[in-house]
């Protein structure tokens, strides 16, 4: 067996061990936790309201708050490595992340204009 293959060889054997160590531990966890069926674990949750019988009970603007601030962290994500590294990045940095802002006040203007952010 050469080298290249024995370097292979020691990832396999870790990723079997990280596999067998998880299902250990799943297994132990089943066999250590309280066991205690009832009705009521197996009823929907539905943030806060109770639960009908009838399909599409959650209202769209809870999505539409999620995926705003998706966006909107994400895009914090992407702003702070560029004000940490803005002196190297000079006026080329400078415009690129402002059209980025640009860009997503954009998308604000928008969703703010087509009344998505009113909750009533």
């Amino acid at each position: 067996m050469t080298e290249f293959y024995r370097q292979y060889l020691a990832v396999a054997v870790f990723v079997l061990a990280a596999f067998l160590m998880v299902g250990a531990m799943l297994g132990l966890a089943r066999l250590l936790r309280p066991n205690v069926p009832q009705d009521e674990k197996f009823i929907t949750y539905e943030s806060g309201s109770d639960p009908l019988p009838l399909f599409g009970q959650m209202n769209v603007r809870y999505y539409v708050y999620a995926l705003l601030f998706v966006i909107f962290d994400v895009e914090a994500v992407f702003i702070f490595p560029w004000a940490v590294n803005v002196e190297p990045l000079g006026w080329f940095g400078l415009v690129e992340m402002t059209v980025f802002v640009l860009v997503l006040l954009l998308g604000l203007a928008y969703v703010w204009r087509k009344g998505l952010l009113r909750w009533a």
